[in-house]
């Protein structure tokens, strides 16, 4: 028996498909398993993590959660005449493939040899010649993958440890996400600097004496009769200039002085890398990074995709034939065009392929939301291989007769030729705009002259897909670890989306503003991609682990240590002079805390007086005269702490805990709130605990009374009903779907797709 391994459990399935009835001899008959990711990471605390002295030695410990697993793959492998890794073909897979050589090797009864295999595509024909060529663990691209986590743990934990103390604990900091706030704050600055400026938009409805474009070679689609709408072609900042074309506008004779026409060619756009797939996935899509890569994960294990972590735009020579055979024989062969991209990143592997289908004749795949994701994938691979678009485009301007001293009027219209590339993706097609036809020296009647009053705007707020584009510009990050940016620097609470656009919060200022002052170097973006860059050359053989993480480390450690001293960065400056403590009547200054900013009094802490932003009093934690249950005692020996009453961050009340938070985290329990939040169903998994709402970070939430020694939650309101596919409890709906399982993995937790289909969840 042969032992194959890889990541996923989907992607294990889909190949074990492929494998089977490979070889009628037993011995020659491979079993696939999955590791489920990693097995094994650097512990949580930092002292035990990493061996500075000894050159930067991390100390990796098996996964809580998955020792089953590695017990599991041990037994297998002792078992196998061969093991082949077959993880992902990049740095983290090849790390993976490491860490799970290494834990077979540590069990003496292994004696398989254990070889790497990999492969860019999850197909039958990719697979079995992948098996073909096995090789042993890439040593330098496993080292530079763990140069990175080494890196970022330091840089983590060491200024994530200085915020906790100078800013507010339980923030963060890494060498990659900080770089991303700090983008996001620089662009919030300009908006805040901006100064907007008044300027007039003036257009006129003329009407053309020759009537439509009909007897236009090719015209196409709706015309617009004799209609022409002609817009100035500068946007006046002079009321008395707009005045005056206006009036001279209204009165005058205008007269055609240029009609200018020619053919323009548009090229194909190439095939789409990680960074291209996400930034259209979300301007057509609406999906978020996140969300588009975990939809490509599963396209890839389906099999339907290459691997959707690349830099590269290149296409295999076979896989470019197909395309350009698929096109002469849906659309002829003057669509057909081949051709090679220039990948724009310089360190980008260019053994890789650009995300392309594994199967071109494939027209859809997967679930709705992997359907869509995979025409894009399509339309864009397939059009990367086509001719260029040709359009007729038309611009026609007039004037004032005797005002030659005012602005001309101009108006540009474009109309489709040859489709091209965009019979394919249509998506990028927009619309035909087609003028009337006119000639030089024509005269125009005017049917109505405007103006409107506007002002210029400040530069757009980065949206994630803007976002991603800028960091690819910058060379900050790489495709693995866009998504995950956005992700973190959202879940820390730096910033709040806002339909697609991202707004930095007041505590993602505060941590931004701290480490541009203090810590420019190793948030500057040149910092931070060359250090990208050395982490590449690492990859190649080209630089040393030891000594790369050694000079940057060096300076890096002794910079933190003498910001020891700073004080506190809670004070972010003085309030408006006519807010005063509503305590004493002194002044006030802005100070951060967990919910945000506040105004708190100058004389702290000999006077507390507080306000919200808004003017509202904000009162401090009021003692109840009782110990602590947990650190206290009767006497409050010890440092015990006391129960204090304090106001919740939303505003929606007060509640119980003890005075040394966050030291102590207790909350007690009020009963009858309690009772109130329970819903009378028992939990599935204790069978002891009622089922009752909490509140969470995301919102409002169901979980078994009796956390932390049950963990048991759902999204929603539990029924009491029990699902009838897989017997997990059903939660309240929509008002459409009123019931659906709380089980995610049970067809009955999206109900609507079966009802779409006219099928019975019976």
């Amino acid at each position: 028996m042969k032992l194959l391994i890889v990541e996923s459990p989907s992607k294990a399935k889909t190949i074990e498909k492929y494998l089977e009835g490979a070889s009628s001899n037993p011995a020659d008959k491979f079993t696939v398993r999955a590791s489920v990711g990693h097995v094994r990471d650097l512990p949580k605390s930092n002292k035990k993590a990493i061996d500075i002295e000894g050159g930067f030695i991390p100390h990796y410990e098996i996964s809580k959660g998955k020792e089953k697993v590695v017990h599991e793959l041990q037994g297998l492998a002792e078992k196998a005449t061969e093991v082949m890794l077959a993880t992902d073909p990049d740095r983290e897979g090849e790390a993976i493939a490491w860490h799970i050589e290494t834990l077979l090797k540590e069990d003496k009864k292994v004696k398989a040899p254990i070889e790497r295999v990999t492969f860019h595509e999850i197909t039958k024909e990719a697979v079995e010649e992948a098996l073909k060529h096995p090789r042993q663990i890439d040593t330098a691209l496993r080292k530079a993958q763990e140069a990175r986590r080494v890196l970022d743990r330091l840089v983590g934990y060491d200024l994530s440890g200085l915020i906790w103390k100078k800013v507010r604990y339980g923030l963060s900091a890494g060498r990659v996400q900080s770089p991303a706030l700090r983008i996001i704050m620089e662009r919030e600055r300009e908006i805040r600097a901006f100064i907007p400026e008044k300027y007039w938009r003036i257009w006129g409805e003329f009407e053309t004496s020759r009537g439509k474009r009909s007897d236009l070679k090719g015209a196409q689609g709706p015309t617009l009769g004799n209609r022409l709408v002609l817009e100035c072609s500068q946007e006046p900042r002079d009321e008395k200039l707009v005045e005056k074309i206006l009036t001279e506008g209204k009165k005058g004779t205008w007269i055609i002085n240029g009609v200018k026409e020619n053919e323009q060619k548009r090229s194909p756009r190439a095939p789409f890398t990680t960074s291209t797939l996400q930034q259209t996935a979300s301007s057509r899509l609406g999906y978020s990074p996140s969300r588009t890569m975990q939809i490509a994960q599963k396209l890839y294990e389906a099999g339907h995709i290459t691997y959707m972590r690349t830099d590269s735009t290149n296409i295999s020579v076979a896989a470019q034939s197909q395309i350009l055979a698929f096109v002469k024989k849906e659309y002829g062969e003057k669509y057909a065009q081949a051709r090679i991209y220039k990948t724009k990143s310089k360190n980008a592997q260019e053994a890789h392929e650009a995300i392309r289908p594994t199967h071109i004749e494939k027209l859809q795949a997967g679930t709705d939301d992997q359907s869509r994701l995979y025409k894009l994938i399509w339309e864009r691979a397939v059009s990367s291989q086509m001719a260029d678009a040709k359009l007729l485009k038309t611009k026609i301007t007039a004037t004032i007769d005797g005002h030659e001293d005012l602005p001309e009027f101009r108006a540009v219209g474009s109309r489709l030729l040859f489709p091209g590339w965009l019979a394919v993706d249509t998506g990028a097609r927009g619309e035909d705009v087609e003028l009337p036809l006119c000639k030089e020296g024509e005269k125009l009647k005017l049917l109505n002259l405007e103006s409107e009053e506007k002002f210029t705007e400040p530069p757009n707020r980065y949206s994630e897909a803007g976002l991603v584009k800028e960091l690819e510009q910058r060379g900050i990050g790489r495709p693995s670890t866009y998504a995950s940016i956005m992700r973190t620097i959202e879940e820390r609470g730096y910033v709040r989306k806002e339909n697609k656009t991202l707004f930095p919060t007041d505590v993602g200022e505060v941590v931004s503003d701290f480490l541009e002052k203090n810590f420019p170097n190793y948030i500057s973006d040149t910092f931070t991609a060359e250090m990208e860059d050395e982490l590449d050359e690492i990859s190649r053989g080209e630089r040393e682990y030891e000594k790369t993480l050694k000079d940057f480390y060096g300076p890096f450690s002794k910079d933190v240590k003498s910001k020891e001293k700073l004080e506190k960065a809670t004070n972010l400056g003085d309030a408006p002079a006519n807010i005063k403590c509503p305590k004493c009547g002194s002044l006030m200054i802005i100070k951060l805390s967990r919910g945000g900013k506040f105004y708190s009094c100058s004389k702290y802490p000999d006077c507390d007086g507080a306000l919200m932003l808004d003017g509202t009093e904000l009162k401090g934690p009021e003692e109840t005269g009782e110990m602590c249950p947990l650190c206290g005692d009767k006497k409050g020996k010890n440092g015990g702490g006391k129960l204090v009453i304090r106001q919740r961050r939303d505003g929606t009340g007060t509640f119980i805990s003890c005075s040394r938070y966050p030291k102590c985290k207790f909350i007690k329990k009020d009963e009858a709130e309690e009772a109130k939040k329970r819903t009378g169903v028992i939990c599935p998994v204790c069978k002891k605990g009622d089922i009752s709402e909490r509140r969470g970070r995301f919102g409002i939430f169901y979980s078994c009374s009796n956390y932390p020694d049950c963990k048991f939650a759902i999204k929603a309101k539990p029924t009491g009903n029990i699902c009838k596919l897989c017997g997990s409890l059903m939660m309240e709906g929509t008002k459409t779907i009123p019931e659906r399982c709380s089980n995610k993995a049970c067809v009955n937790h999206n109900p609507h797709k079966i009802l779409k289909k006219g099928l019975s969840i019976e």
